[in-house]
C-alpha cells in the first residue's frame, strides 16, 4: 500500500491559504471579525505545529501585541463547519507567543488549521487568519511513515542569506513531503553573533540579514528570544513550518558552546566575569519553550525536554536531552560515572519507555553522537564534549552509561532501535558491531548523522573503537567552517514501509540529492 493516502501537502496548503484569505470566519468571538478595523493583531511570524500523535497536536503562533489565540480545524481546506479551540491570552510575559493543544483529532488524517488573534478588549478586532496543515499519525501500520531530520541552524556567523535562497534546505525537505521534522538540536547559536557580511574563499561576500539581538552573544531573556525570532525572518522556514509539524530537541548552542550544568565562565570570553551557565540555560529554556510547541514543556513546570512521541504502530521517537543532566566535560576516563551524559533519572526513563514500546521501530534521537570523538579543549586539557574520548578500550566515563543502555536493549530483546543525531556538521552512517568492539555485550545497531541546516560545515570527527563503529558513508569538507553558500548542508530522510515494515534511511544534500541509502529489516534486536 502506498505511503501517501492523502493529497500532497503543498497543494493542500495552497488551498488552505486561499480559503483563509477569501472566506469570512464564523462568528464565535461575540461578533463577526472586522478585518478593516485598524490596530488589529497580526501573526507575522507564521504558525507551527509540533509533537503530533494519532489524536493530538500542538499549534503555535506569535502576535505583535496582546491577543487571544483561537485555532480552527477542519477536514478540508474550505473550513466549513470548523472545530474551534480557544487558546491562551498572549502577552509580554511570553513574548506574545502561545501554544494551543488540540485533542481528539482523527487518526491518519490531514488536518487543516488556521490561527486568528482577537483583541482581548474588542473581539471584533481580529487578525487575518494564518493557515497551516499536518497529518496525524496513522492508527494502522499499513499507511507507512516518512520524516526528515537535521540540526544546526545559523551557526558560525552564517545567517539568512537571501541571495542564495535563505534557509533553502527547508524547501528541499518540504519536497520530500514528510509527516514531521525532527530537529536534533542547535536550533539557534546564542553564542554566535551574525555580521552583515563575511568574506568567502573565492573573494565573494556572504551577506546575512542581521538584528540587534544577533549582534552579540545572548545573555538576557530578550537576547535569547531574539535569537529564536531571528530564524523566523526566513521565508523558507516559515513556509516549512506551515506544512510540516516538528519534534524539537536542544543541544548546547541554545545556551553556549559545549556548556554543562554548574559551569562558570567569564575571563577571556565575551561574557561577564562569573557568568553562571545555569542562569543562561534557564533564560534560554524559557525562550525555547515560548518559541516551539513542545508537549513536555507546555505540560510540566520543570520544562522537561526529553520525551517519547508516539507516531502510530510503526514508530516511537525517543527525544533525549544530552545537555541538561550531564556531568562536567573532562578527560572522561573515569572508571565509574553515575551521572554520565543523560543523568540517572533520564536513563531509567529511557529504559522503561523502550521496554514498554510496541512500535516496530524505536528511533532514539540523540543530540550528540555515540562513537565520534568531539573534543572540548580547555587551557590545553584534553576534555571531551560527547560520549567518546578516543580510547578504544573498555568503556570509561560517559561510555559506561551508553554501555549500560546497550546491554539493556540486548537482554530485554528490544527490537528496531535506530540512532539519529546531528551536531558535528557533516553527514555519515556508522554501523556498530560487537565483533569489532572492546565492549561486546550488545547487539549491532546503526547511527546516522546529518546536518548542518545552515551553518559552517566541518571535517569528519575521529571514531572511538569502544563500541566497534564502522563508518560506512561520509561526506564532509576537508577544511573547517565551510559556508552554506559553498554547500555541505545536509538532512536525512527516514521512510518506513507500511506493508513490509522496512525502514529506509536516505542521507541527502541541501538540494535533496540522495547521497546514501540504507534499508533495515524490522524485528531484529538492536538493529
Amino acid at each position: 500500500m502506498s505511503h501517501r493516502p492523502f493529497p500532497g501537502r503543498r497543494s493542500v496548503l495552497r488551498g488552505s491559504l486561499a480559503a483563509s484569505a477569501a472566506l469570512a470566519l464564523p462568528t464565535g468571538l461575540g461578533a463577526a471579525p472586522a478585518f478593516a478595523l485598524s490596530g488589529r493583531p497580526r501573526a507575522g511570524w507564521g504558525v507551527q505545529a509540533g509533537d503530533v500523535t494519532s489524536e493530538s497536536g500542538l499549534v503555535w503562533v506569535r502576535s505583535d501585541r496582546p491577543a487571544r489565540m483561537v485555532v480552527e480545524t477542519s477536514a478540508t481546506d474550505t473550513f466549513r463547519n470548523p472545530r474551534r479551540w480557544h487558546g491562551p491570552l498572549l502577552g509580554a510575559d511570553s513574548d506574545f507567543t502561545g501554544t494551543t493543544r488540540l485533542r481528539g483529532l482523527p487518526a491518519g488524517e490531514q488536518i487543516h488549521y488556521r490561527v486568528l488573534l482577537a483583541d482581548p478588549d474588542d473581539p471584533r478586532r481580529t487578525s487575518e487568519p494564518v493557515a497551516g496543515t499536518f497529518r496525524t499519525a496513522p492508527a494502522e501500520r499499513c499507511h507507512g511513515v516518512r520524516f526528515v531530520w537535521s540540526g544546526d541552524l545559523a551557526g558560525q556567523g552564517w545567517g539568512i542569506n537571501e541571495s542564495i535562497g535563505g534557509y533553502r534546505i527547508f524547501d528541499a525537505m518540504a519536497q520530500v513531503d514528510p509527516d514531521f521534522f525532527l530537529c536534533s538540536g542547535d536550533n539557534i547559536y546564542a553564542d554566535g553573533p551574525i555580521s552583515a557580511t563575511a568574506a568567502l574563499p573565492d573573494g565573494s561576500v556572504y551577506r546575512s540579514l542581521t538584528t540587534e539581538e544577533k549582534s552579540h552573544v545572548a545573555t538576557t531573556l530578550d537576547d535569547y528570544r531574539g535569537n529564536f525570532r531571528y530564524n523566523l525572518l526566513d521565508r523558507a522556514l516559515r513556509r516549512f513550518n506551515a506544512q510540516v509539524p516538528n519534534i524539537i530537541q536542544w543541544d548546547d548552542h541554545e545556551v553556549r558552546n559545549n556548556w554543562y550544568p554548574g559551569e562558570v565562565i567569564g575571563a577571556g570570553t565575551p561574557y561577564p566575569a562569573g557568568t553562571r551557565l545555569d542562569d543562561l540555560a534557564s533564560r534560554s529554556r524559557q525562550a525555547f519553550s515560548e518559541y516551539f510547541p513542545v508537549s513536555t514543556i507546555s505540560g510540566r513546570p520543570d520544562g522537561r525536554i526529553y520525551r517519547v512521541v508516539n507516531h502510530g504502530p510503526l514508530l516511537d521517537v525517543f527525544v533525549l536531552d544530552m545537555r541538561t543532566y550531564r556531568d562536567a566535560n573532562s578527560p572522561d576516563d573515569q572508571p565509574t560515572d553515575p551521572v554520565g551524559i543523560l543523568g540517572r533519572e533520564q536513563l531509567e526513563w529511557l529504559k522503561r519507555e523502550l521496554a514498554k514500546s510496541r512500535a516496530v521501530w524505536k528511533v532514539i534521537a540523540n543530540d550528540m553522537p555515540l562513537g565520534l570523538v568531539v573534543p572540548d579543549p580547555v587551557e590545553g586539557k584534553p576534555d571531551f564534549e560527547a560520549v567518546a574520548q578516543g580510547d578504544p578500550g573498555a568503556p570509561l566515563g560517559r561510555e559506561l552509561q551508553i554501555a549500560e543502555l546497550l546491554r539493556f536493549i540486548k537482554h530485554r530483546r528490544i527490537t528496531g532501535t535506530v540512532w539519529l543525531t546531528a551536531d558535528v556538521h557533516h553527514t555519515s552512517a556508522q554501523h556498530y558491531d560487537p565483533s569489532r568492539a572492546a565492549f561486546k555485550d550488545f547487539e549491532p545497531f546503526w547511527e546516522f548523522v546529518s546536518g548542518p541546516l545552515n551553518a559552517g560545515a566541518f571535517p569528519a570527527n575521529a571514531l572511538d573503537g569502544t563500541f566497534g563503529p564502522d563508518r560506512v558513508f561520509l561526506k564532509a569538507p576537508a577544511v573547517a567552517n565551510v559556508s552554506p553558500a559553498e554547500g555541505y548542508q545536509f538532512f536525512g530522510e527516514v521512510d518506513i514501509d507500511g506493508d513490509s515494515g522496512e525502514l529506509t534511511v536516505r542521507l541527502r544534500e541541501y538540494d535533496g540529492t540522495v547521497l546514501f541509502t540504507q534499508t533495515l529489516q524490522p524485528g531484529r534486536v538492536g538493529q
